[in-house]
């Protein structure tokens, strides 16, 4: 047998061992943690450092920046094969024309990250190099590239985007144009950032690679959801990140960053002009930055919880609103604890609103779990079916569980009152005088439940305010002159006194605008209105 058949047989084996590892390993974290573990188990003898240097060698993360703070990539041992491509395209980050991007993981509770910047940062914590040089590379890497393509328009972050499936994740699309940094982008160098920084500081506690990403990305939540869960888990992204940057210096040594990189890439000196104009864009862009990320909770979109569709033509509400009208959802009655649970209960409740109520979707504006995270329903802009005769005044949120005797928690509770709320009032959703209710305040209800509702009543924006007036029509006839026949509607007004009846003329075309019509006396003397029309 010639040497060139067994060249070509060995070819083939290599293309099929590297295709099956590919084929094996989809682009989820913990698949990605079980790849680096197979790398960690074929040299137990290796540190963190040597393994990372070798997932840096195999995604090309190598240039002259890179190599300014960490050490040269090519002086470690090559990848095996069968895993060599996969690393390759799980941490290579670009994204293409047709909005598909590359170089990210979807993580156990339903986030996105970039890879790269995630172990850049880690590298450089390992390494203990300083603040700084952690800063530069994981958030402020490649701006002014970025800066170059994307330098118009109104927003500066984002988008997200959604996986083609979230069990075994091969592709993920982007919702829209790229701006100077995806979701994906901003969550893989905050939590590169946070793990650099918390090993740096805790050198010698240092665990192999797959075990410090398990460690945070995948923590298994108990009964009291994220009030017992530890401080270093990915549900905590934003309130870590919060406390490792302050947005005026990081706006310096953004500038600085970029200068850097510029130089150390060979690239001419930045002009004057360049320079001016990309400094408003950052500061504009740290504004988007601090309100997306940090002042607003983190959202799960529609379609990663695998929503259908809006049945029918969706009314767009008129911005801002006055009222929060807080609900439980009662059935599922317990809370859901997971990025999958919640997305099965959001799926449940879209059901049964759609398929047994008739409802174009379901109905909540959002729903908070208590996984950490919120769940998009119909959103900020499209009117709810929450709260009967309200859903053009307000945002319905309803918190998942039976919450008759116990109460949502702390941490749940805190994301829509603390952080939700604001972020409408920031974003022109709510007045910044906005009132909370409970859903028994304008229906007869027990939503959201006993224990909850006297939990909310001590919310700074909770107020009860009276129901707005239910008519009914109580006969036919005609009013004076009034031709043709109008219907009589009654009103009866909240009071401790007996009800009072009072009537109004009432044409087809009045029903919407019953404020502006007037009303007629019929019989009696008319009491004073204790609602003021």
């Amino acid at each position: 047998m010639d040497k060139g058949w067994w060249k070509l047989t060995l070819a083939l084996l290599v293309l099929l061992v590297s295709t099956y590892a590919e084929a094996s390993f989809s682009y989820h974290m913990e698949d990605f943690i079980r790849a680096v573990k197979q790398i960690e188990d074929e040299d137990p003898a290796s540190g963190p450092a040597t393994v990372l240097k070798r997932l840096r060698r195999a995604a090309g993360l190598n240039d002259a920046f890179i190599r300014h703070f960490l050490p040269d990539a090519q002086a470690a041992s090559e990848m095996p094969a069968n895993l060599s491509e996969y690393f390759r395209k799980a941490v290579h980050h670009r994204v293409l024309e047709d909005f598909k991007e590359e170089g990210v993981v979807l993580t156990p509770d339903g986030t996105t990250v970039t890879v790269a910047p995630l172990l850049l940062g880690i590298e450089a914590g390992i390494l203990k190099t300083k603040r700084q040089a952690q800063f530069q590379l994981t958030l402020a890497k490649d701006l002014g590239v970025s800066f170059g393509r994307h330098s118009s328009g109104t927003r500066h972050l984002g988008p997200d985007g959604c996986w083609n499936n979230v069990t075994s994740p091969k592709v993920f699309t982007l919702s829209g144009k790229p701006n100077l940094f995806t979701t994906a982008q901003i969550n893989g160098r905050m939590d590169g950032m946070i793990l650099g920084a918390e090993i740096s500081a805790n050198s010698g506690c240092l665990l192999k690679l797959s075990s410090l990403l398990k460690q945070y990305y995948s923590h298994r939540l108990d009964r009291k959801g994220m009030d017992s869960a530890p401080r270093l888990i990915s549900q905590h992204r934003r309130e870590i990140f919060r406390l490792l940057v302050f947005p005026s210096p990081l706006m310096r040594k953004i500038m600085t960053t970029v200068e850097l990189q510029q130089r150390l890439t060979g690239q001419p000196k930045m002009k004057v002009e360049t320079k001016r104009k990309l400094k408003a864009v950052v500061i504009k862009a740290m504004k988007e930055f601090v309100h997306m990320y940090l002042d607003c909770p983190p959202i799960i979109s529609r379609c990663m919880w695998g929503a259908e569709p809006y049945r029918g033509t969706p009314t767009n509400l008129s911005l801002p609103l006055s009222f929060l009208f807080i609900h439980h959802t009662h059935t599922p009655s317990e809370p859901c604890l997971t990025f999958e649970k919640c997305s099965a209960d959001m799926r449940a409740m879209q059901r049964f609103h759609q398929e047994e109520r008739g409802w174009d979707d379901i109905g909540y504006s959002f729903v908070a779990g208590s996984d950490g995270f919120i769940y998009e329903g119909r959103g900020w802009n499209i009117q709810g079916a929450h709260t009967y005769g309200q859903n053009s005044r307000g945002y319905g949120v309803s918190f998942i569980g039976d919450y008759q005797t116990n109460l949502p928690s702390q941490h749940a509770m805190s994301l829509v009152r603390d952080q939700l709320a604001s972020c409408a009032v920031d974003r022109g959703g709510l007045v910044s005088s906005y009132t909370v209710k409970g859903h028994r305040d304008v229906v007869s209800t027990t939503c959201p439940g006993d224990a909850f509702y006297k939990e909310i009543s001590g919310w700074k924006h909770f107020g009860v305010r009276r129901n707005p007036p239910l008519y009914q029509v109580v006969s036919l006839g005609t009013l004076g002159d009034t031709s043709p026949p109008v219907g009589f509607l009654s009103q009866l007004f909240p009071s401790p006194s007996p009800l009072t009846l009072r009537t109004l003329p009432w044409r087809a075309c009045e029903l919407n605008n019953m404020e502006s019509s007037a009303w007629h006396l019929r019989g009696g003397i008319l009491p004073k209105n204790p609602s003021g029309n």
